[in-house]
C-alpha cells in the first residue's frame, strides 16, 4: 500500500521533528515547513494527502494559508493546529476550509485518530464521486437503448426540458423505463448533484403517504416519536419522482396542488411552512384525463402535472428495439453473473421479436437474464427461453371493416368468420371441437366453412 503523505507546517523545529517522527513510526510519509509561505509552495508543487498547519507563524500563519490555498485551486484536507486557540478562530479556520482544529498539546493517538477520521472521510468522498459519475453514465442518453423514432423524439425533448423546473407528466404501459426517463431527466440537469428521491404512491398505505410525503412532527400521532423529515425536504434542490400518481389518494391531491402552487409544505402537525424547491417528475399507467373525467383525479393537479407530458411507447410497438436490448442486457448480466455469453441463436431472436411483451422492456430484461442463467453454451438457444414464449404464436387480428361500412349485417359475417377461423386453429382443423368452442352444432360450422370458403388448413 502507498503511504499517506502528510506535511507538516510550523515554526519550532522541535515540535516539527517530534510530530515528524511519531508519524513515520504509524507508516506516513512527512515532509515539513516552517510557514505558510514554505508549505503553500510545496503543496502547489506536489500533491500530499493531508496537511497538518499551525496557526501562529511568522511570514505567513496558518490562516492566511488556508486562504492562498484555496485560491489557488490546491485540493488538499487541512487539519489546523494551535496553543492559543479559541472558539472564533476555529470558526474562522472551518469556513476558510479546515476539515478539522485540534489544540496544542496533543496526545499522538489523538492526532493518529484525527487523521485516520480524516482519511476514512476522503474516501467515502472519492467513492460518492465515483458513484455520481457512474449513477450519471447509466442514465445517460447513450445507455437508453433505443432506435425508434418515438424513443429518439423521446430523448429529444428530455435534452429541451432536462435544465427547467417545469412538471413532467410520464405515461406508458407498466415495464416500459418511465423511471429510467424520470432519472435522465435528473441526471441530464443542473440538479443532478442532489437528490433523486422515487416514491411509488401506490406501494404506501394512504394512512403513512401524507407523513411519507411531507413528514410530521413529535408527537404529532401516536407513533411520532421524534420530528421526521418527508420526501420533499429530502429532495430540496433535487427531483421527487411520483410513481404511480393515479393512485393519490383525494386529500393527498389537494396538498400536492398546494406544493405546486406556493412551492412550500407544511409537516403534519406543524402550523409553519417550509419552502422547498423541489422539480416534481410523475408517472403513471392511467389515462388520467379519464380519471378526471370519472371524477377521481382533480381536474386542476392533472393540468398542473401535465405541463410537460411525454409517453413512452409499448415495447410491441418499437421492436426493431428488441435486438438492441438483448445485447445490452446481454453485456449487462454477463458482468453480474460472471458469464460468458455472446449472442442468441437466429430461433431464440425469432421467438422474442414475435412474442406480445405485454410487460414491455422489464419482461424482456427479465427473461434474458433467466437465459443467460440456464444458458450452458456461449449463446442463447431457444429452449432457454420460457415455454409460453417458445410456444407462443400471435393470432390473427379480426380484418378492419372499412371505415365507409355501416352495415351490422356484414360486419356479423366478417366477426363470424374469423371466430371459426380462430377455433379451427385452437382445435388444428377438429370440426367437432371447434363447433364445441364456437356453441354452434357440426352441421352448422360445416355449413359456415363452405358458405366464407374458409380454407381446411386453417
Amino acid at each position: 500500500m502507498i503511504p499517506k503523505r502528510v506535511l507538516i507546517v510550523d515554526d519550532e523545529e522541535n515540535f516539527r521533528h517530534m510530530l515528524s517522527v511519531i508519524l513515520v513510526k504509524e507508516g506516513y510519509e512527512v515532509e515539513t515547513a516552517s510557514n505558510g509561505d514554505e508549505a503553500l509552495q510545496k503543496v502547489i508543487a506536489s500533491p500530499f494527502d493531508q496537511v497538518l498547519c499551525d496557526i501562529r507563524m511568522p511570514r505567513m500563519d496558518g490562516l492566511e494559508f488556508l486562504r492562498e490555498k484555496r485560491k489557488k485551486g490546491a485540493e488538499v484536507i487541512t487539519i489546523m493546529m494551535s496553543a492559543y486557540g479559541t472558539v472564533d478562530i476555529a470558526i474562522e479556520a472551518m469556513k476558510l476550509g479546515a476539515y478539522d482544529y485540534i489544540s496544542k498539546p496533543f496526545k499522538p493517538d489523538e492526532i493518529i485518530l484525527t487523521l485516520r477520521k480524516a482519511e476514512e472521510r476522503e474516501q467515502l468522498r472519492r467513492e460518492n464521486q465515483l458513484l455520481r459519475k457512474e449513477i450519471a453514465r447509466e442514465y445517460s442518453f447513450e445507455n437508453i437503448v433505443s432506435k425508434n423514432e418515438k424513443m429518439q423524439k423521446i430523448f429529444d425533448v428530455i435534452k429541451k426540458v432536462a435544465q427547467y423546473r417545469s412538471t413532467v407528466l410520464i405515461t406508458g404501459e407498466s415495464g416500459t423505463g418511465k423511471e429510467l426517463v424520470a432519472r435522465a431527466l435528473h441526471y441530464n440537469s443542473e440538479r443532478s448533484q442532489n437528490p433523486f428521491m422515487p416514491v411509488n404512491c401506490g406501494a404506501i398505505p394512504e394512512n403513512l403517504l401524507e407523513s411519507e410525503l411531507f413528514g410530521h412532527a413529535k408527537g404529532a400521532f401516536t407513533d411520532a416519536i421524534r420530528t421526521k423529515k418527508g420526501l420533499f425536504e429530502e429532495a430540496d434542490g433535487g427531483t421527487l419522482f411520483l410513481d404511480e400518481i393515479g393512485e393519490l389518494p383525494g386529500q393527498l391531491q389537494v396538498k400536492l396542488l398546494r406544493v405546486l402552487q406556493d412551492g412550500e409544505i407544511r409537516r403534519i402537525g406543524e402550523s409553519k411552512t417550509i419552502q422547498i424547491d423541489v422539480r416534481i417528475v410523475a408517472a403513471t399507467v392511467k389515462d388520467l384525463q379519464k380519471e378526471v373525467n370519472e371524477g377521481r383525479f382533480r381536474e386542476d393537479l392533472f393540468y398542473r402535472l401535465n405541463v410537460l407530458p411525454i409517453h413512452i411507447p409499448p415495447l410491441r410497438e418499437r421492436k426493431e428495439d428488441i435486438p438492441l436490448l438483448i445485447q445490452h442486457f446481454i453485456g449487462k448480466y454477463n458482468q453480474i453473473l460472471n458469464k460468458n455469453v455472446a449472442d442468441i441463436d437466429h430461433s431464440g431472436l425469432e421467438a422474442l421479436m414475435n412474442y406480445k411483451w405485454f410487460g414491455n422492456v422489464r419482461e424482456l430484461e427479465n427473461t434474458v437474464e433467466r437465459a443467460i442463467v440456464l444458458c450452458d453454451r456461449n449463446y442463447i438457444q431457444l429452449e432457454n427461453l420460457p415455454v409460453e414464449i417458445q410456444n407462443f404464436k400471435e393470432e390473427s387480428q379480426p380484418e378492419p371493416m372499412p371505415d365507409e361500412e355501416y352495415s351490422i349485417k356484414k360486419a356479423s359475417k366478417s366477426l363470424e368468420m374469423n371466430l371459426i377461423k380462430k377455433a379451427l386453429r385452437k382445435t388444428k382443423g377438429n370440426h367437432t371441437h371447434a363447433a364445441r368452442l364456437l356453441e354452434i352444432s357440426h352441421r352448422a360450422l360445416l355449413y359456415k366453412i363452405k358458405e366464407y370458403e374458409i380454407p381446411e388448413d386453417e
